[in-house]
């Protein structure tokens, strides 16, 4: 598969939105238990910027497939050069290399843009995705123990760090 990405438009936010909802019954990648509306993600979306905190995706066939986004930390302007990644694929496409894809063009782009730091924040049962991050050079930086609770089970939250 020969994966391409660009730069999300405005009117991407609804199958981005989808995408995102979809992983909610997993229980292993956010820690929404309800999906969450388009109108409730417009604030998150205007906050990126191409030049600086892209959100990218992934079309095959005019139906986007995957998204990433390079969303700023912690909120300090001391925190400037480190963004957090965040990455989803949609169900049908999972195990065809898009995060693999977007996730290494993110690594080499990270430079473009300001930013010598990324984080992943990331369950600690969400094997799949933490075996992506650590092959692509990510190592584990930090360990929440039991912060989150999903279907009355705790969860660890990892960070995953990779200076660029």
């Amino acid at each position: 598969m020969t994966a391409q990405h660009r730069i999300a438009k405005h009117a991407d936010l609804p199958e981005i939105v989808a995408i995102y909802n979809a992983t909610i019954p997993s229980r292993m990648v956010t820690a929404d238990t309800e999906p969450v509306s388009v109108e409730s993600r417009e604030k998150w979306f205007s906050e990126h910027r191409p030049d600086s905190r892209p959100v990218w995706v992934c079309e095959q066939q005019h139906r986007i497939t995957a998204w990433l986004s390079f969303s700023s930390f912690y909120g300090r302007p001391a925190y400037s050069r480190t963004t957090e990644i965040g990455l989803y694929v949609h169900p049908d496409c999972r195990r065809a290399g898009l995060g693999r894809y977007l996730l290494e063009t993110a690594i080499e782009h990270a430079p473009t843009i300001g930013v010598d730091t990324l984080l992943g924040f990331i369950f600690g049962h969400n094997e799949p995705s933490l075996q992506l991050f650590e092959d692509c050079g990510f190592q584990r930086w930090g360990h929440l123990p039991r912060v989150a609770t999903l279907d009355g089970i705790e969860r660890d939250l990892l960070i995953l760090g990779r200076r660029t």
